[in-house]
């Protein structure tokens, strides 16, 4: 039954999200769908430390209501201090 709610706010752009950017490599991430903000909360601990174990640095944590498209976004040309477009990748 809950999945069913989280599929319906995520058809909606309801559904809650763990945003977490990073500054080295410089990427963005996307942690959800989840029914609630509660819920969001209590998981993105285990994405912080999953991450800092990978070696990322200088994170921000938001939580938000989104719909993202890309579940991972490297900015590559600003990761390598360069000017230029960033590429996305799908995956967690």
């Amino acid at each position: 039954m809950k999945e069913i709610l989280i599929s319906l706010l995520q058809s909606l752009g309801l559904a809650w999200w763990v945003e977490i950017t990073t500054d080295a490599p410089r990427c963005t991430y996307y942690f959800g769908p989840f029914a609630s903000e509660k819920d969001a909360a209590i998981a993105k601990s285990g994405y912080i430390e999953d991450l800092e174990q990978e070696g990322a640095a200088e994170l921000k944590v938001v939580i938000k209501r989104d719909k993202p498209q890309n579940l991972t976004v490297y900015d590559e040309a600003t990761d390598r201090g360069e000017r230029g477009n960033s590429a996305s990748a799908v995956g967690a």
